[in-house]
């Protein structure tokens, strides 16, 4: 019998109402591993209804206490990361170094969070008049909720409830119901290091979930990272209800590749950037912009590295694993087709590729393409899949306008020994993070995570100081400590002594 995983729910798994299940694929065989509840309406309500009972006293509880147990947390989860590896290669497939990665830089978060009491201190000002004080408390919303995507089923969720919990909020978590035994087992953890019963919940589901959630009048806020049609629709639909929204989007990343590059270097990274997680990363290198007359020397490295990859099953020490569903990958594999007819250069076919894996997992190689036209749907869409496009053109003006015409602005990178023309390009880009030499420019987590244009929805990135802001939001107090010997009447408008 297939097992069926419930939801997280008042710091213990519930199985709700609703029956309806979807199916948990391990990708690198094609077989069904699990099935997963999917939430009602109802259930998603009964979810914020412990959330919210459990805000009052979690509000309450001192900043000494939280930190206990964020702390705790910490120390569980660096201990014992390697299991969530396992999970998350068994159900996303990618390989287990690149999972551990992914949890390595989640782990970055909640260390960050453990600053709280440093991070979200107020203002004072003494005597702004005459007996009077002044000062600034940042409190928390209440219930935030949460929407990650399958790509990053430890990092995502990672980024945003650490900081939500160790300010004082509680949280409702929606995963991907594609991959979503990691944030049950999150949970867990969290309660085992001590996190009261209801301040950390999972639900499971669809749309019918999310929209639960976008709509729920106790849900004061909702992270959410995805596509740009679904990040819009979350923005628009949540905002209309009053919520405070940060909805990350998709990318179509460009690398310009400028003709005084380290060309070794450049193809290293366009390798590492572009088919690292089989590709499916927001922050992945899908374009290759490079100004000639490079683009023959750096075709053939890249290609060349291309050859030494090795794809299969993750739990095999393979370089990269497979798509996420039998769904996604036919689709991105339709592009290569596409590229063809769009006049392109089919340099490497990643339906040819030879697997150490069971022929049923659900498995596309590294792919490259050459010449690309700007009017293809290879370049305009976002693939998200181990696709790399090579566009030529004649300098570092054209690649920079090319670029800056895209209606993304997530991530870019520029590889160059000049030190003038990539600070130029980090000022002229009009993208949210820069990579100087650098392929996959993710901040630390005391730097804010986010794009420009359609890559970002809302006005807040997630982690760092944007972080913080998002999930408090400040109180003024004014203060006076009234003389016994004063009184009297005065209607007039306060003034100055």
């Amino acid at each position: 019998m297939t097992t069926v995983l419930n939801h997280w729910i008042g710091g213990a798994e519930s199985a709700a109402a609703s029956t309806r299940t979807a199916p948990v694929y391990n990708p690198a065989t094609g077989m069904v591993a699990k099935n997963v509840l999917l939430a009602s309406s109802a259930d998603v309500d009964g979810a914020v209804d412990v959330a919210a009972a459990a805000f009052p006293g979690w509000r309450d509880t001192s900043q000494a206490r939280r930190q206990t147990i964020m702390f705790a947390f910490r120390e569980l989860l660096n201990e014992r990361m390697g299991e969530l590896a396992d999970i998350l290669t068994a159900e996303h497939g990618k390989v287990t170094s690149d999972a551990l990665g992914e949890i390595t830089r989640g782990l970055e978060v909640v260390e960050f969070a453990l600053g709280m009491p440093h991070l979200s201190k107020g203002e004072y000002s003494e005597n702004v008049s005459t007996g009077v004080d002044v000062y600034t408390l940042r409190q928390p919303l209440g219930v935030v909720g949460i929407i990650s995507p399958f790509n990053f089923p430890a990092m995502v969720p990672l980024w945003f409830f650490p900081l939500a919990i160790a300010a004082g909020n509680t949280v409702v978590l929606k995963p991907s119901e594609k991959d979503p035994t990691a944030a049950n087992w999150m949970a867990a953890l969290f309660t085992e290091a001590g996190l009261p019963d209801g301040v950390f919940n999972v639900v499971h589901g669809d749309k019918e979930a999310v929209d639960a959630l976008l709509g729920h009048p106790d849900v004061q806020s909702i992270s959410f990272v995805g596509s740009t049609p679904i990040a819009r629709y979350i923005y628009e639909t949540a905002s209309a209800h009053g919520k405070r929204v940060q909805a990350l989007g998709g990318a179509k990343n460009h690398m310009l590749v400028l003709p005084d590059a380290d060309l070794d270097l450049a193809a290293d990274a366009a390798v590492n950037a572009g088919f690292g997680s089989a590709g499916e990363r927001c922050m992945a290198i899908s374009v290759i912009v490079a100004v000639e007359p490079v683009a023959d020397e750096l075709v053939a490295k890249i290609t060349e590295r291309m050859g030494g990859l090795r794809v299969g099953d993750g739990l095999r020490g393979c370089d990269m694993g497979p798509l996420i569903t039998e769904a996604h990958r036919d689709k991105v594999a339709s592009y290569i087709d596409l590229a063809a007819a769009d006049g392109a250069d089919v340099v490497v076919d990643g339906r040819d590729v030879a697997v150490d894996g069971e022929a049923s997992g659900f498995w596309l190689g590294p792919t490259l393409f050459d010449r690309v036209s700007v009017q293809s749907r290879v370049y305009i869409d976002e693939i998200f899949g181990p696709v790399l496009s090579i566009i030529r053109v004649g300098s570092y003006a054209e690649g920079l306008k090319l670029i800056n015409a895209s209606p993304y602005g997530n991530g870019t990178a520029i590889f160059t020994n000049d030190g003038g023309a990539a600070r130029r390009f980090q000022n002229e880009v009009q993208v949210g993070m820069v990579g100087i030499n650098v392929p996959i420019p993710v901040p630390v987590a005391s730097h804010s995570f986010g794009g420009w244009k359609n890559s970002l929805f809302g006005d807040a990135k997630a982690y760092g100081a944007a972080g913080i802001a998002f999930f408090t939001r400040e109180k003024a107090v004014t203060s006076r400590w009234l003389d016994p010997s004063h009184g009297g009447i005065n209607l007039g408008f306060p003034q100055h002594d």
